[in-house]
């Protein structure tokens, strides 16, 4: 029977709750090998994954790194726990300083670790020999990171970045609406806010107090169902939480009025039209539409000389967003006159 994750906050963390400005490719790569590997994950996970996962077989076959998932597979099983030094913190800088940290990871924490892994599932003697002194294995470990990662998480068909742009937009209006309280209800289903306790079903019971080091959210694409915190409550506090996958599954009235804007607009700017319905940086936007950063300002200056898109510097950024004109458009209903 399945327990719960209390996360318990005090009034200090409640002003160091941050999300993850990129997603993490270290916690995605283990949870995406776990739905390669483990029958029970995929089960769960309906229409979600099944392109990707005959894709990525494909490329994994292709590639002869079958092996080396199915090694990732047995040492980050699907299970109460994995070792904690798979995921550091560092990764969630980019990969390579994530990389490095697995490298750099202590030898007694990596036996440790292996230890209570091998606990719940036999582990093979390869994996017990990362704790040894001869960092040979680490770098092994390292190298068959990589070489996962960028053929199974890294090409634009997983569709990673888009999602976790949406996920975090949704949650950042959130905040700027009615502040933190806000952004913690608003990761319901996934996460229910009772203040001061952030909760979610867990394979068994665990309870995370933050004691003041606050919180880092991280979207996820294969977090599938309930969220994954690690295990050791020495590291720095992270909960790792499913996105709403219903973009990708649903063709909403949305899609069909973006279609029917294609004929009017064009079919890029109507995507441009589009994907400016949570706001985007010129960077975000030229991510979510797979076009150079420069072909975005054109398009954003198209529409926003046509008044269906306003820009406002942030910062160091431009946000482009929609203006009533532009959401009605899009909306395929006639802007208000009150």
């Amino acid at each position: 029977m399945g327990g719960l994750l209390r996360i318990h906050f005090t009034e200090r963390d409640l002003a160091r709750v941050h999300i993850a400005d990129r997603p993490d490719p270290l916690w995605e790569l283990v949870l995406a090998i776990q739905q390669l590997t483990e029958p029970r994950p995929c089960r769960h996970s309906g229409p979600v994954y099944r392109v990707w996962t005959r894709t990525a077989r494909t490329v994994l076959h292709e590639q002869g790194l079958v092996p080396a998932a199915r090694l990732l597979g047995r040492i980050a099983p699907g299970a109460l726990y994995f070792p904690d030094f798979l995921t550091p913190a560092a990764a969630g800088r980019g990969l390579s300083e994530g990389l490095e940290a697995v490298r750099a990871t202590p030898r007694e924490q990596i036996s440790r670790q292996l230890r209570l892994t091998h606990q719940l599932r036999p582990l093979p003697s390869w994996a017990h020999s990362l704790a040894d002194a001869d960092p040979a294995r680490r770098t092994e470990l390292v190298e068959l990171l990589r070489a996962l990662h960028d053929a199974v998480i890294a090409p634009d068909w997983t569709g990673v970045d888009r999602l976790f742009e949406l996920d975090r937009a949704r949650r950042a209006r959130a905040l700027c609406a009615d502040g933190v309280d806000a952004l913690l209800a608003s990761l319901r289903p996934a996460l229910r806010w009772a203040p001061p306790v952030l909760s979610a079903p867990y394979p068994a019971d665990k309870d995370l107090r933050l004691d003041g080091r606050g919180l880092r959210l991280v979207p996820s694409f294969f977090c599938w169902a309930t969220p994954v915190t690690t295990a050791d409550p020495g590291l720095p506090p992270v909960v790792v939480y499913p996105v709403d996958h219903a973009p990708v599954l649903e063709h909403s009235a949305r899609d069909t009025a973006e279609e029917a804007l294609a004929g009017l607009l064009g079919q890029t700017r109507a995507r441009v039209l589009g994907a400016l319905t949570d706001g985007a940086t010129t960077g975000e936007l030229a991510g979510r539409l797979g076009v150079s950063a420069a072909s975005a300002s054109t398009h954003v200056a198209t529409l926003r000389g046509a008044r269906l898109a306003a820009s406002t510097r942030a910062g160091a950024h431009v946000l482009h967003t929609l203006t009533p004109l532009g959401r009605a458009l899009l909306e395929g209903a006639a802007p208000g006159t009150g």
